[in-house]
């Protein structure tokens, strides 16, 4: 028997379980465009619940999310204030711009993931006709780019209170936000207490196969519904994958704690190893950023040699390279990873491999 793959490029590649297989099997379905299909409803009403907003809209992936979102905050010409670092701003196809003319405003991000809330306030534009107006704050926990680092209670209403003292509104892609409330053992609801609006992802860390949700008041989701049709999102029979994301915000949430725990063992490992350079102390979900500082090995050379051995991770730039626990990789699985790594750095000869850039 083939021994299994360890894949380490994300926590998106996990397959459904089998609690999650047998409700998308039995769901009641229905025709959400009309809204009458009761498993998204449920799923709907439950995130809401779990965030502690009025309402909440399913959508097919984080990237709508976040832009059916900001194009419910801003107009054409409105300016949205983010980080340089924020998978909206890197990985989204520049969709705020392209799609809803909203104009960028990247400020640096700390490597804590957050931004300078002064900053922010001195970025905020006067009302000036040679200026776009600034409607809107987005700001990204976990912050993917940072290493998965958590951005505690006090920041994120600090955050809120900044955004709208100025008359701004405040949004949050909570892609892996589940995340960080298991490791600041704090309710979600609490976390995004001052946000406006929020997307969580099902398909990261919680194992769905697919989908997003969107949550802020009713007012907010009617805006919304209007972007996620013009977005294509407009679904039929969803309930079907609706189904698997009940499961997910059901019975996901509280076993994150084992990913985290995974990540920590394996920088952990990965740090005692020669010319991988990380701090272990930094690690507080599931990413796991780390360096490579060797001359006989690139990053590309040691995620095709780790292939070879069984172990699945990308190079994510220069020397850098990233690995994500997730819902099908056990502690045995990180010892055996190791094992692998140890190999591939000490062996003389290690094939080149092709370049490939994570985003997700």
């Amino acid at each position: 028997m083939t021994e299994k793959r360890i894949d380490l490029r994300s926590d998106t590649v996990t397959h459904p379980t089998q609690e999650m297989r047998k409700a998308m099997a039995s769901a009641p379905v229905g025709d959400d465009v009309y809204g009458e299909d009761p498993s998204v409803n449920r799923l709907e009403a439950m995130t809401a619940d779990l965030l502690g907003k009025e309402a909440a809209l399913f959508v097919s992936s984080g990237t709508m999310g976040n832009l059916a979102s900001v194009l419910s905050h801003c107009g054409r010409g409105d300016e949205l204030i983010l980080g340089d670092q924020a998978h909206i701003f890197t990985s989204e196809q520049g969709g705020t711009a392209v799609l809803g003319g909203v104009y960028p405003r990247p400020l640096p991000t700390s490597p804590d993931g957050t931004l300078d809330l002064d900053l922010v306030a001195a970025s905020i534009r006067p009302d000036d006709q040679h200026y776009p107006r600034t409607r809107l704050l987005a700001i990204e926990n976990t912050h993917n780019r940072s290493g998965g680092r958590c951005l505690p209670v006090e920041y994120m209403d600090a955050a809120g209170n900044t955004a709208h003292s100025h008359g701004l509104k405040l949004h949050v892609d909570g892609a892996r936000l589940w995340n960080a409330a298991v490791a600041l053992n704090v309710s979600p609801a609490r976390l995004v207490q001052e946000a406006d609006s929020v997307s969580v992802c099902l398909s990261k860390g919680l194992g769905a196969p697919v989908g997003s949700v969107v949550v802020g008041d009713a007012d907010f989701i009617s805006r919304a519904h209007r972007m996620r049709k013009i977005l294509g999102g407009g679904t039929r029979q969803a309930g079907i994958i609706a189904a698997a994301g009940i499961v997910a915000v059901s019975e996901m949430i509280e076993r994150l704690a084992d990913d985290h725990a995974n990540a920590r063992k394996l920088a952990q490992g990965l740090a005692k190893l020669d010319g991988i350079v990380l701090d272990p102390e930094k690690i507080e979900t599931d990413i796991v950023y780390f360096e490579l500082h060797r001359d006989d090995i690139t990053p590309a050379q040691l995620s095709a040699g780790l292939r070879e051995n069984g172990v699945l991770l990308n190079p994510s730039g220069g020397n850098l390279l990233r690995a994500v626990t997730n819902l099908s990789v056990s502690s045995a699985d990180i010892d055996r990873a190791l094992d692998a790594f140890a190999r591939v750095l000490d062996s003389d000869a290690v094939r080149a491999g092709d370049h490939v850039r994570v985003y997700g």
